[in-house]
């Protein structure tokens, strides 16, 4: 058996996942966080399997929780390994065989899952002035993990690995050229697993080449992407230098004039950190609607409430202008897919993200749109010339699947 432990590892606390990649199914996952505060939280699911691999009701779920001081991720581990320990799946019957962790910045240094040494330790630290809120975090899982797992193979997945495909025209900002070859300054691109896993996922389900694909992903969550994938390449993504570029999202403004900045410097005496939290979060839906979740957003367009209403607009508009960018990138799309929290569950964001494109032959079906359900599903219409699909992402699948073939190679 094949087992992977994936960890996704932040400045106060990690997710994990216990798989059995043999049939890629999730035997325990769990949430240790509130790391180095008065009272941690630890949480701990088992999931019993249905005969035949199939999922079984959630009711037979097992939850633990537990609160104890977690004074940092070394002792995070100590309670996750005691959770294994004490409700199970026993460590001992299903050793894993490697440790995938999530890595958000590779930079231009990393394009593959990657063998974590000493040295790519020192890159992913040195990385950390790219993505401060999540590199440093990483690190700490990651040591954490090999000292309570030496004698694994422990790999690291970047979320920017996916685009490092970007041709140069896409991913160089026009500033000047020695400044930015000194300070590593470039589009990066963010939830690279995800448009890997989904774009792939996609070409799977339709039973074509994923070579002769033209596709468009949206990544819709509190944090939301799209990336355009030729042949399974990403050519283009909307995140840049750090996740705040690109789309709306929850409290990230994503695209803004950079000389809003220099005005709110200069008339309201904003500071560089004055700046940085506003733009990440007090912006995007936050800032225009007074709330973060697509549903309290939702249920104020239909209360008639002219915030919301506009938050939502302004939303689309910006879906919309980057889906019609890309379709000219590409050349057309032959699949245009949407993903995460909000991309899976909300109808009415698919449906006004792609309402004025009937003209590159996008139709989505309104009941297919409207219905539920788990799995990869269709939205478009029969005649629609570009199908149109919601895909549930599972990153943390993609990571352990990286993961073991890196330690297998």
């Amino acid at each position: 058996m094949s087992v992977v432990l994936v960890v996704n590892s932040g400045s106060s606390s990690f997710k994990y996942q216990l798989i059995d990649m043999q049939a890629e199914v999730v035997l325990a996952s769990g949430l240790v966080e509130r790391i180095g505060e008065e009272v941690g939280e630890s949480r701990h699911t088992v999931y019993f399997s249905a005969d035949e691999g199939e999922p079984a009701p959630a009711a037979r779920d097992a939850k633990y929780t537990r609160e104890l001081p977690i004074p940092d991720h070394t002792a995070g581990f100590r309670v996750m390994l005691d959770a294994f320990a004490e409700h199970g799946p026993s460590l001992d019957d299903h050793a894993p065989t490697a440790v995938g962790h999530r890595v958000v910045h590779g930079g231009a240094r990393f394009f593959e899952p990657t063998l974590i040494s000493p040295l790519v330790e020192i890159n992913i630290d040195e990385l950390s002035v790219l993505a401060p809120l999540h590199n440093p975090g990483a690190l700490q899982g990651i040591r954490a993990a090999k000292a309570d797992f030496p004698d694994l193979p422990h790999v690291a997945v970047f979320d920017t690995a996916f685009h490092q495909t970007l041709p140069p025209a896409a991913y160089t900002y026009a500033i000047d050229r020695t400044l930015a070859e000194a300070h590593r300054i470039r589009r990066y691109g963010f939830h690279g697993t995800s448009h890997k896993f989904v774009s792939e996922a996609a070409a799977a389900f339709l039973g074509r080449p994923l070579e002769e694909l033209k596709q468009i992903v949206f990544h819709l969550g509190n944090g939301a992407s799209v990336t355009a994938v030729d042949g399974g390449r990403s050519v283009d993504t909307s995140m840049g230098l750090t996740p705040l570029e690109g789309l709306v999202m929850g409290t990230r403004s994503g695209d803004i004039d950079p000389a809003v900045l220099f005005h709110l410097a200069r008339r309201a005496n904003f500071s560089i950190d004055d700046l940085d939290t506003l733009l990440n979060k007090r912006s995007g839906i936050l800032g225009l609607a007074g709330v973060s979740d697509m549903r309290d957003v939702e249920d104020g367009v239909q209360r008639g409430d002219a915030a919301a209403t506009l938050a939502f607009e302004v939303y689309l508009h910006r879906l919309r202008s980057y889906a019609g960018a890309y379709l000219a990138e590409l050349g057309g799309a032959d699949v245009i897919s949407f993903t995460a929290g909000v991309g899976e569950n909300s109808p009415l964001v698919r449906a006004g993200a792609l309402e004025t494109l009937g003209f590159a032959g996008v139709e989505i079906d309104p009941e297919r749109n409207e219905a539920r359900g788990r799995g990869i599903r269709v939205i478009s219409t029969d005649s629609s010339r570009v199908t149109v699909l919601v895909v549930p992402t599972n990153e943390e699948l993609e990571i352990a699947r990286q993961a073991l073939a890196a330690a297998e190679a």
